[in-house]
């Protein structure tokens, strides 16, 4: 048996701990960052912030470059694990092209000072050929949509010493 594909990404945030696990359970404010990408515009995020609970984002993507058709890109996940400020678990899935598996996903915060925390978010993606396939673009995506959630919630201030 092949050794399950995981990705871990960290990202160090300006604010509060509890700011920024607020920010992954409050609609208005996960919509401009969560599953987000340059070309896409999130046309729906509805979130229910308790264990048993979910998420259901939606990302309308342009199909290519100078094309006007688009599709949508449905993202699910159901909380197993709400222990704010310092932890959220939810099995997560895609849909796109078909059903998808649900994969593992874990957002860990750790406060490094009252006005500034670091965030790992690991994701246990499986041992399946097509996890292996996604890797680096799952890696990629994580990255940017924590730098995105800094540049749309979190900009640094002036004088703000980490």
């Amino acid at each position: 048996m092949s050794s399950s594909v995981v990705i871990r990404v960290s990202h160090r945030y300006s604010a509060p701990a509890e700011r920024v696990y607020d920010a992954w359970l409050t609609p208005n404010q996960a919509s401009r960052f969560l599953f987000r990408t340059r070309t896409g515009n999130v046309m729906q995020c509805e979130i229910t912030p308790e264990v048993g609970g979910g998420f259901t984002v939606i990302d309308r993507r342009p199909a290519a470059d100078g094309d006007e058709s688009v599709f949508d890109v449905v993202h699910l996940g159901k909380y197993l694990e709400l222990e704010r400020p310092r932890r959220i678990v939810f099995d997560f899935s895609v849909l796109m092209f078909g059903s998808e598996d649900p994969t593992r996903v874990s957002v860990d915060i750790v406060p490094v000072s009252p006005m500034a925390c670091e965030l790992t978010l690991t994701h246990d993606m499986g041992a399946s050929e097509q996890a292996r396939m996604m890797e680096e673009t799952g890696r990629k995506g994580w990255t940017n949509m924590l730098a995105l959630m800094e540049r749309e919630l979190f900009p640094r201030r002036v004088g703000v010493h980490l």
